[in-house]
Order: C-alpha cells, then structure tokens, then sequence
C-alpha cells in the first residue's frame, strides 16, 4: 500500500518536471503543447478516494499554474476531469475489475485507450476554452485542441506501453 503511495508520488513530480521543463516549451505547428500530466489521473487505481483524487489534481495543476504563470486555468481544468473521473471509467472498464485496478496498456489496453482518448480531450478542451476564454478565433482553439490532444494521447500511450515494455523485461 505505503509502496503505491510512493509511485504515485513519483510520477506526481516526474510528470510536473517533464511538463513545466520540458513540454510547455514545445509548440507543434506554431499552435499547440503536448499535456502530458493528465496521465497522472489515468494511472491512478480505480478504487482511490474521490478526495484525494480531486486534491492532488487541483495541486499538480496548482504547481503547474505557478511555474507556467497561466493563473489557474491547469488547476481548473485537471480538477475538473478529476471530479469525473470514476465517472468516465465506468463507461470503458468492467465493474467487477474495480478493486485495485490499475489502468494501463499492460491490463487492458483497448479500454484503457479508449478512456485516455476521452479524458485528454475533455482535459484539453477545458483547458484550451477556459485559456481563450472567448469563441471569437473558435477555429484556432479547435485546431489548438485537436493538435495538444493528439500528440498528447500518442505520448502517453507510447509511455505506458514503454513502462509496460520494460516491466514484462525485468520480470522475464
């Protein structure tokens, strides 16, 4: 238990660091970043307490906010999609997997696809609607959204399906 806690926490800081050092200074096409600290919510078990869920996406948003100098529009977008999260997974996963259930590609990989492709672009669409705050250059904000969404799924895909690599090689 204490275990899961801490990787958990790790990711929590690997994801901050990876987002605020390194992919909010990437812009693909002039329009869009990669948001990959959304993968933070869909590694989380199944069974995780709704508050604890809800506050530690409201900080690692927070964190972000502050480190990016957006003034809550992180916050408010991943706390959102935290509110919804258990939700959502009952539209992609099987009730009986609920206890302990960890996503990911290693255990269920359609459905865990499937449910990535849904959040990211919820989380995408909040954050880019509340960011523009405005439907005056709609176009723009779709092709912003449409771009960050989708190298943002194809990211964290591929770096689950790395992890999940890995994990099948040292067990082997």
């Amino acid at each position: 238990m204490k275990i899961s806690y801490l990787r958990e926490l790790l990711l929590f800081l690997l994801l901050i660091l990876l987002q605020v050092l390194l992919l909010s200074r990437i812009s693909l096409f002039g329009l869009a970043t990669p948001v990959l600290y959304g993968y933070f919510l869909l590694k989380l078990p199944v069974g995780r307490n709704l508050f604890f869920v809800i506050i530690s996406a409201f900080l690692m948003g927070l964190i972000i906010d502050i480190f990016l100098n957006t003034p809550g529009m992180n916050a408010a977008a991943i706390t959102l999609v935290a509110m919804f999260r258990k939700s959502l997974m009952g539209l992609f996963f099987e009730k009986d997997e609920f206890e302990g259930f960890v996503p990911g590609m290693n255990n269920a990989p359609a459905p865990f696809v499937r449910f990535t492709i849904f959040t990211i672009f919820i989380h995408v669409t909040l954050l880019f609607f509340i960011e523009s705050f405005t439907l005056f250059n709609l176009i723009n904000t779709l092709l912003r959204i449409i771009i960050s969404g989708v190298s943002s799924i194809l990211l964290i895909i591929a770096i689950d399906k790395l992890i999940y690599r890995r994990k099948n090689s040292e067990q082997s």
